[in-house]
């Protein structure tokens, strides 16, 4: 695979973990690494802690679209790709800023920005870092 070629990989990976936050669970098998380390800094994403499947992984991005209604997230701006071919795969990290917008407690469209970086070994999502800017937070592009 040439420079290209892992640009586009990356940003594809991207694209498929913002459409597994959005309620395509099946992407869970495809992206994730079998066993994978979840870092979420914003308040309340505690029970992120101790997933490490992909089953887990479903199961908790089920549970935040039951309690966020309309929850949307959007890949935004640009990703930054540092991927190179180990073994014939996609290794590297993957990273981009993202929109989640949900409606709030008196219906009103609630928006927040964020950014994850995604660290990929053998084209799997093995560790990710997530930062947001939390519930009393902004949004990258107004």
């Amino acid at each position: 695979m040439g420079d290209h070629d892992m640009r586009a990989f990356g940003v594809g990976l991207f694209d498929q973990w913002t459409a597994m936050w959005n309620g395509d669970l099946d992407l869970v098998h495809e992206i994730m690494a079998p066993a994978f380390v979840l870092r979420y800094a914003q308040a309340g994403t505690e029970g992120f802690d101790e997933v490490r499947t992909p089953q887990q992984l479903a199961e908790i991005v089920a549970a935040w679209h039951k309690s966020r209604t309309g929850l949307l997230f959007a890949a935004e701006g640009t990703a930054v790709v540092d991927l190179s071919p180990a073994d014939g795969a996609p290794t590297g990290l993957v990273a981009r800023p993202y929109l989640a917008s949900f409606a709030g407690e008196d219906g009103a469209r609630v928006a927040r920005s964020g950014v994850d970086v995604l660290s990929v070994r053998e084209g799997l999502i093995v560790e990710v870092w997530s930062v947001s800017s939390g519930a009393a937070g902004r949004t990258f592009y107004r």
